[in-house]
């Protein structure tokens, strides 16, 4: 049966997945092999050769997560950067990239300390400006890639109207949509060519698995992106995929209790003394509340950003005290997290340029868990004293 015609929840359910014919089991069995029997020298069934290649359980997976962000390709990887480097190796020695200011600390480090090496050259814009978004491009530039909302700043990037520029400069816009999921933003409707998750955040979302994910329209463009990922082999294990196809089950559900939980508490955060600003894209006084009211549906995310008043001693007492709110890094579980970007996870962007952006030191990321909002606000509290 196919579900692509279906409602969004049923989706997360069924797509991309039958009953296994053998035996009836209702969930797709861990294909747990290297290779696969051949009926003579060449002759494969469906295309099953090497695990590498291909493996039912990843395959199963990929169509569910194309279809949940309504694309006809989906792309299974080991993790969120092995996915965007599968994405960069599109391009060659003197290629240009458009990159956002504000991206996770790993997507930076990937652009230019790994791929500047080969050529492969790149120029930061706030894309929430699209004059500064246009001056960034170049002769040779041919791919734009962003996340949004942001991280962890929260920005949220226009992407009709990115993909649009791009168009007109020929280049092709990839969308990191880890932090809003298929659930509250479908950027492929939005005119992008690319979809990439990191799949270990709200798409696992129990703090158990690494993953990561491509979804893409184009035939060709995916039959690239396939040759690279077979090419250079990081792809999901069939242990990792069973536990992603377990967790989109219920994904739809999950951040509805995210983006609950989240609205509250950044409302709370906003009316204490010792916050000198709450970010959450929800909230009216966001700078691109209007962007995010138009582009996400259903909700604004789980995650939160809020300055502290005298920056780095009170976050970082703070984030000693709290108790419910795990200290670590990472995102997107079921269980709430808490982390200071400038110390963890943005660590590997230069002092500099965090602080061009407004990546200070009195910055605290929050993942709102989908624990009871009123234990998560009491946390909060007694923490701040």
């Amino acid at each position: 049966m196919h579900y692509d015609n279906k409602r969004f929840g049923t989706r997360c359910i069924h797509a991309g997945q039958q009953p296994d014919p053998s035996t009836g089991a209702i969930m797709t069995p861990v294909y747990q092999n290297s290779t696969y029997i051949q009926q003579s020298p060449g002759v494969i069934i469906d295309d099953y050769d090497y695990a590498r290649s291909s493996n039912p359980t990843r395959k199963a997976l990929e169509a569910n997560l194309a279809s949940l962000e309504g694309g006809r390709h989906g792309l299974m990887f080991a993790s969120g950067l092995a996915a965007q480097a599968a994405c960069i190796h599109l391009l060659s020695a003197g290629d240009h990239v458009v990159l956002s200011d504000d991206v996770y600390g790993g997507t930076y480090r990937q652009y230019d300390k790994v791929f500047k090496q080969f050529g492969i050259t790149y120029t930061r814009a706030d894309m929430t400006d699209m004059n500064a978004t246009e001056s960034a491009f170049t002769s040779k530039t041919k791919l734009v890639w962003l996340e949004t909302p942001t991280n962890p700043l929260l920005k949220v990037i226009d992407i009709a109207a990115v993909a649009r520029l791009a168009k007109t400069k020929g280049a092709l816009t990839a969308v990191d949509n880890t932090f809003a999921t298929p659930v509250l933003t479908n950027p492929l409707a939005l005119g992008a060519d690319i979809v990439s998750h990191s799949c270990t955040k709200y798409i696992g979302g129990h703090s158990d698995v690494i993953g990561g994910a491509l979804i893409c329209n184009d035939d060709d463009l995916a039959q690239r992106l396939r040759f690279t990922q077979n090419a250079v082999g990081a792809v999901s294990a069939p242990w990792d995929s069973f536990l992603l196809l377990r967790s989109t089950k219920t994904l739809h559900i999950r951040l509805q209790r995210h983006c609950e939980n989240a609205a509250k508490i950044a409302d709370f955060l906003a009316e204490q003394k010792q916050i000198e600003r709450v970010v959450y894209p929800g909230r009216e006084d966001h700078p691109q509340h209007a962007i995010a009211k138009k582009q996400m549906t259903g909700g604004y995310g789980g995650m939160i950003t809020a300055y502290f008043k005298d920056g780095l001693e009170p976050a970082r007492r703070f984030l000693e005290r709290v108790k419910l709110f795990s200290l670590a890094e990472s995102l997107g579980g079921v269980e709430s997290l808490i982390e200071h970007p400038a110390i963890m996870t943005h660590a590997s962007v230069e002092p500099h340029l965090r602080e061009q952006i407004g990546l200070s030191d009195g910055l605290v990321r929050f993942s709102v868990g989908i624990e009871d909002v009123e234990d998560l606000l009491a946390d909060i509290q007694e923490a701040l004293g």
